[in-house]
């Protein structure tokens, strides 16, 4: 055992020294660290921009004649409406958190707000606790405005929006104290972790957050949701009787089927699958039952027990582990870095300012790495979708799948180049042209 130790932190040792070496070598000076982060940063804005446009003007073309049937004119003229309205504001809003964020990098801001910090404490750990609390709410406050015309205005104007002042108030005031209480408690243990042992930080840090995601991935439903929303258990009748019916015939043990109040905020719908194991539920949203018969409703979720029987929730959760371990191995040796503070104004390294640093030059990788998690997404969705056929569900799943589009108002005619980037599902297209196989 002692030999196995040895040799295991001999490799470690070894790999931490070829990669610091080659982080000196590449990234010598703060100066080029700087124009990296500025030019990753506008590159970003611009393939975004570019992508946004490429949608805007495929939106515009003939719907193919397996969709013609969705929207009758009037409604199709409303649905390109509220697509060009939120393309508008999508620009809008991006582009100002662009500036923001282009300001606060090439002005010094964050060294600035560290050093407003610093004057207060020198704490290793309170520090990093407080500037990404600072720099959290801060973003958060400058986006309320956005976040009331988008919803007390777009939505309203569509009919949509169904949240009142009084709620709107109360869920940010909920979702503030969960970021304090779960966000600012990783945070506080990853840099306690830091602290204490900085050799060892990448392999506990990873613990942690392993472990809160297992965590969330059980609980969420019955923990974060019944913050939100209210969910009642699905009352017996016709509809719970063709779901116990399916879940015989598909010998899936379903006992939890939930109904939560989706209509208190919107009048778009939805269902979810959730938990593993014992834990495991259904959600399905009032909203989803208003709009959909019986049948549809168990294709939708026929399809949503089809994740779980392909195990995609696990698969999932087994493929981020590796990523997210080689991830806090690399930013555990590049908070060692002072070039990485000094790109942003700092003095030496510190952890917020090394963590925000590679956050922006990690950038690259995460979307790489996002691209090649919707492109297994979009597989799963296939599966899930072809599962609800198997048992004879195609046509309510077809069907289903119209109705949630026409009343979300979605837009039919995505630019293949936006969905490869930014879409975890298929295009309605894609699936129905599957399903009709």
């Amino acid at each position: 055992m002692k030999k196995e130790a040895h040799s295991f932190a001999w490799v470690v040792q070894y790999l931490e020294a070829e990669i610091t070496n080659l982080i000196s070598t590449l990234l010598v000076m703060a100066q080029f660290l700087f124009y990296t982060i500025i030019i990753i940063l506008v590159a970003d804005f611009g393939l975004e921009r570019y992508l946004a446009y490429l949608n805007i003007q495929h939106s515009k073309l003939p719907l193919p004649t397996i969709l013609s049937d969705i929207y009758n004119p009037e409604k199709y003229n409303k649905q390109q409406d509220y697509f060009r309205t939120n393309s508008r504001f999508g620009m809008l809003t991006s582009t100002f958190s662009f500036i923001i964020t282009l300001l606060m990098y090439s002005l010094g801001g964050f060294a600035w707000v560290d050093s407003l910090i610093q004057n207060y404490t020198q704490s290793p750990i309170l520090t990093p606790i407080l500037f990404f609390a600072i720099i959290y709410f801060a973003n958060d406050i400058i986006g309320i405005p956005f976040e009331i015309y988008d919803t007390f205005v777009i939505e309203q104007k569509f009919g949509f929006n169904k949240v009142t002042p009084k709620l709107y108030v109360a869920d940010k005031l909920k979702a503030y104290g969960m970021t304090i209480v779960l966000g600012g408690g990783i945070l506080s243990a990853i840099v306690w972790i830091y602290n204490i042992t900085p050799e060892y930080f990448w392999l506990l840090a990873w613990a942690v957050i392993t472990s809160f995601s297992l965590f969330m991935t059980m609980f969420y439903s019955e923990v974060i949701v019944p913050l939100f929303n209210r969910q009642t258990p699905l009352e017996a009748g016709e509809l719970r009787t063709e779901i116990e019916k399916f879940a015989v015939k598909s010998g899936f043990n379903l006992t939890n089927i939930f109904v939560i109040d989706g209509s208190k905020r919107s009048t778009k719908a939805n269902a979810y699958f959730s938990g593993l194991g014992s834990k495991k539920r259904i959600v399905l949203y009032d909203t989803l039952m208003d709009s959909m018969d019986t049948q549809e409703i168990v294709a939708v979720l026929a399809h949503e027990v089809g994740h779980y029987k392909h195990k995609h929730t696990l698969i999932n959760l087994l493929i981020s582990m590796p990523s997210t371990l080689l991830l806090f191995f690399v930013f555990g040796l590049i908070l060692k870095s002072d070039d990485m503070a000094q790109a942003l104004g700092g003095q030496h390294a510190s952890f917020h300012l090394n963590a925000l640093a590679f956050s922006i030059l990690y950038s690259p990788i995460s979307l790489v790495l996002d691209i090649a998690t919707n492109v297994l997404s979009r597989k799963f969705e296939y599966q899930a979708d072809a599962f609800a056929a198997k048992y004879g569900f195609a046509e309510q799943l077809e069907s289903g799948l119209k109705k949630l589009s026409a009343t979300s108002l979605s837009n039919l005619m995505p630019h293949p180049l936006y969905v490869f980037f930014h879409y975890s599902h298929p295009t309605l297209y894609q699936r129905i042209t599957k399903i009709a196989r």
